[in-house]
């Protein structure tokens, strides 16, 4: 019977009644050692009811290294439903469960597709009963099954699931994760630590009780076993109690000395036990036999309740038991174990068996090495990155030599960065460097030098990795052109983004022996490379033509990576269209891959040309899907530039100030951690959209020094128009000028009509009266000339505007009016109220009336409910929707019933006919 957590009960069984009820949650129950969190999930599993469908599992320490092996246990009793996932969830799942194997070639899983596979399982689970999750221990789960259960989690909308984790506090491996609400168990209330104190010792002496409950501070495991070190005596407060009380902050002395009671040979299997994690009773006997423990020691140490025993399985009591002993044990007596549970293990389990080879020797040893290299190998096909870290580490540890170390100890590098173990990738990584520098291994050290600079674009210095990437390049240049190549291109792009770090190593030559290279790949890159370094000195006609070979080249690559180089320098060199085109390619291919890191890196650079080229309802559904992933993927730090980007539109489109006060500020808070490259970038984001709200307010002062702050090269000419109007309505003409003048070399170096408007416009507003119609009309020309693809409405409506406001300060109203209805249609369709206001007064002083036009029912669907919307018009089914967009069915049948009741449609077929554009 449980005492005291009345409201802990109450909290846990709304959980599971919102489940009942198509409302999934988590929660994670935490406290420390003893304080009652096993007791209370263990009181909710038995007090549901018929209809609940309850998967248990639990971390173990020794396990941790073992990818996947909690999560294959949580869903062992629902594997059945494998054959109902969709097929590459139903793949990345059984080869994560080793029951079937991946492959170099593209068979690899992606770790967030198997997150996927176990939403989807746990969702057709639900289909015939409410699915209860319990994840005991969950400060010692493997990375790879928590990352599946957090991301499934995070992802559940209208099912019948409730997962409930619990986790110690104070221990070395800490498990807290974001978005998860919490549950703290305090230690009990003094009635209610009575109760559980008469409960476990009968009745104890009034004053006895008084002291036993000051020692264990209400801590519901102490109040239990404590009085279990005392005598009947003691008890009854007939003979004085111990002076010193048999306990510590985790109770391990308590169980530790009830052990050393026992015959020494029960003290050795339980050790067996605790260094076990099979949770096998064969394996325990037979490996306790090993070393010379009779049979029946088994049964006693059952009888000590020190273990349970149930058909054939074994469990150690209480984590704290297995702890307490192992950790008591000499690291020769550890050592003897895992040695004789190796011994003894299914040979089926290699990567069981390689870990206990592992932890039982302490020097160097070439076949426990060839073991963990092939459970590395194993696990990095299952996408079991972080235990394929864990093993290459293990397997540095216990070779000989500098490039055998460094070999491995780069591989761990690699799996680690792979399963987004940021500081431990970092330390493996400069480890590596070092091993291999002692060896002079060129080609070597630049594949870790690669490394090193990807993981300092990412959360360190751009500059830094700047100058990894160049110095290496030049190193390995006359070795492996091909390695420099990759080198001088990442470099390159790390420049244009003004991550320069003063490095000198000319390129060229490298560039123009790649552009006529034997592979499509290799004369990509080197067109590529040729387009980066014209453009770092301004040569935007040549950087163009270079960038349209390399562009040429790659039409039939798929790489993410030359996808995402190509679309980062077509932004850069203003080709709206390639951006938009490959990005698109990546962003459909780490879809169809399940690559969320891929989504989440396509999403947001997508992002700039959706804002330029007017797609703004597009622009907040992915920014609004670029934070939903970042969430339920653990790497909140992605959603900076979607932020960024939703901060800018609200200022743009002028949404209420607390809207965009506190997307600011939440950018704020974005900006403050480890961005890498998007640091720059981010602030930009914050101070355009600070600009413009300063701009739409009559500061042009404030609007000025915002846009003056701005730093990225590619985002100036973005955020051109802005810049230069605030400059001439702040009266600093010097500065507009500055701007105009070096847009206009960008913009007839590259032919880009889009530019050329925004240079002609910024010409009008610093011209003489006798020139500004001309070059209005001028702008007006080149925006005419903008395909569909590279149109850019919003600035093409800024240009109306601006000539019909001029035209009516000169009186001549009736032309004024064709361009300030232009415009007033324009921002109407954008939703740029604070524009769309000031070309409607325009239009009545000019002496119209604007009319008011209706707006879109689309407008009032969530970014869920309208990719919902616009997937069910293609003609797609519940279950294909839910697999696109990374949801159960059952969310996506929600969202379908409230797009229904919004846009007033009764069926499938209705919504197929509504325009939502």
């Amino acid at each position: 019977m449980l005492h005291g957590r009345d409201a802990e009960q109450a909290r846990l069984a709304g959980v599971l009644r919102d489940a009942r009820a198509g409302r999934a949650g988590m929660v994670l129950v935490h406290g420390e050692p003893g304080v009652g969190k096993t007791t209370l999930i263990d009181w909710l599993a038995a007090d549901t009811a018929d209809g609940v469908c309850v998967l248990r599992t639990q971390g173990v320490e020794s396990e941790a290294p073992l990818a996947f092996a909690a999560l294959h246990r949580l869903l062992r009793p629902v594997l059945g439903l494998l054959d109902r996932l969709p097929p590459p969830q139903a793949r990345a799942m059984r080869t994560a469960f080793g029951l079937e194997f991946g492959t170099d070639d593209g068979g690899i899983p992606q770790p967030f597709l198997v997150a996927l596979a176990t939403l989807s399982m746990l969702a057709e689970a639900a289909e015939n009963a409410t699915v209860l999750c319990l994840v005991d221990d969950a400060q010692w789960l493997d990375q790879a099954t928590s990352e599946a259960l957090l991301t499934a989690g995070r992802r559940l909308g209208a099912d019948r699931v409730a997962v409930v984790f619990a986790a110690r506090d104070g221990e070395g491996r800490s498990f807290a994760p974001d978005g998860v609400p919490s549950l703290a168990l305090a230690p009990l209330a003094d009635a209610a630590a009575r109760a559980v104190l008469t409960d476990a010792a009968g009745e104890v002496a009034a004053d006895v009780a008084d002291v036993l409950m000051a020692q264990t501070g209400g801590n519901p495991l102490a109040l239990v076993e404590l009085p279990t070190t005392l005598t009947p005596e003691q008890l009854r407060g007939v003979t004085p109690l111990p002076q010193r009380p048999q306990l510590t902050p985790g109770m391990e002395r308590v169980f530790l000395d009830r052990c050393r009671r026992l015959p020494a040979a029960v003290q050795t299997l339980l050790l067996v036990a605790a260094a076990d994690d099979s949770g096998q009773v064969a394996t325990v006997r037979r490996a306790a036999a090993l070393l010379g423990v009779p049979a029946e020691a088994l049964e006693a140490a059952e009888r000590s309740g020190m273990v349970v025993v149930d058909a054939d399985r074994l469990r150690v009591r209480h984590p704290l038991v297995r702890s307490a002993v192992y950790q008591a044990a000499t690291s020769g007596e550890r050592r003897q174990v895992h040695r004789a549970l190796a011994d003894v293990a299914d040979p089926a389990d290699a990567d069981r068996q390689a870990w206990h080879r592992a932890a039982s020797v302490d020097m160097p040893d070439p076949g426990v090495v060839a073991a963990l290299d092939d459970a590395a190998a194993r696990a990095e096909r299952r996408a079991g990155y972080a235990a394929a870290a864990a093993a290459y580490a293990r397997a540095a540890e216990l070779v000989d030599g500098d490039r055998p170390r460094a070999v491995r100890l780069f591989a761990a590098a690699r799996n680690a960065w792979a399963a987004g173990e940021t500081r431990s990738a970092r330390v493996l990584v400069t480890s590596a460097q070092e091993h291999a520098g002692s060896m002079s291994d060129v080609l070597l050290g630049a594949d870790i030098d690669r490394l090193r600079g990807r993981i300092e674009v990412n959360v360190g210095s751009a500059i830094d990795a700047h100058r990894i990437f160049s110095v290496s390049a030049r190193d390995v240049a006359g070795l492996d052109p091909a390695r420099a190549l990759e080198l001088a291109v990442a470099a390159a792009l790390l420049r244009s983004h003004g991550a320069d770090s003063g490095t000198v190593f000319d390129v060229r030559e490298l560039a123009v022996a790649a552009t006529a290279g034997d592979t499509v790949h290799r004369r990509c890159l080197g067109h590529l490379l040729l387009s980066l370094t014209q453009a770092a000195v301004a040569d935007w006609s040549a950087a163009s033509a270079s960038l349209h070979a390399a562009l040429r080249e790659g039409t039939g690559i798929d790489a993410p990576d030359v996808l995402a180089h190509l679309g980062n320098l077509a932004l850069h060199l203003g080709d709206d269209e390639a951006h938009r085109r490959c990005f698109t390619r990546m962003l459909t291919g780490a879809r169809d891959a399940g690559d969320v890191m891929g989504v989440l890196y396509a999403l947001p650079r997508l992002g700039f040309t959706r804002f330029t080229t007017g797609r703004w309802t597009d622009l907040r559904r992915d920014a609004e899907e670029g934070m939903s992933l970042s969430a339920s993927a653990g790497k909140r730090p992605l959603a900076a530039v979607p932020l960024g980007q939703l901060g800018l539109l609200a200022a743009v489109q002028g949404r209420p100030a607390a809207e965009l006060d506190a997307l600011l500020a939440d950018l704020e808070a974005a900006a403050a951690q480890p961005l890498g490259v998007l640091a720059d970038p981010v602030h930009d984001l914050g101070r355009w959209a600070r600009g413009v709200r300063a701009a739409h307010d009559g500061a042009p002062g404030t609007a000025l020094h915002h846009f003056a702050a701005m730093r990225v090269a590619t985002l100036h000419r973005l955020a051109a128009l802005d810049r230069i109007e605030a400059a001439v309505r702040a009266g600093d003409r010097v500065q507009a000028v500055a701007w105009t003048e070096d847009l206009a070399v960008f913009a007839a170096g590259t032919g880009w009509a889009w530019a050329a408007a925004v240079v002609a416009h910024a010409r009008a507003l610093l011209a003489q009266p006798a020139d500004v119609a001309d070059l209005f009309d001028s702008a007006l020309a080149h925006h005419a000339r903008t395909s569909r693809a590279d149109a850019h409405p919003y600035d093409r409506a800024r240009t109306e505007l601006a000539y019909g406001e001029w035209l009516r300060r000169s009186q001549r109203r009736v032309e004024a009016r064709t361009h300030l209805r232009a415009a007033l249609e324009a921002f109407e369709d954008l939703r740029a109220t604070p524009l769309a206001a000031r070309a409607a007064q325009e239009l009545r002083a000019s002496g119209e009336t604007a009319r008011k036009r209706d707006v879109s029912t689309a407008l009032h669907l969530t970014p869920m409910e309208r990719q919902v919307a616009e997937l069910v018009r293609q003609g797609l089914s519940n279950k294909e929707i839910a697999a696109q967009c990374w949801v159960s069915h059952r969310t996506v049948a929600f969202h379908l019933r409230n797009v229904f009741a919004k846009v007033g449609v009764a069926s499938r077929g209705e919504l197929a006919r509504l325009d939502l554009s």
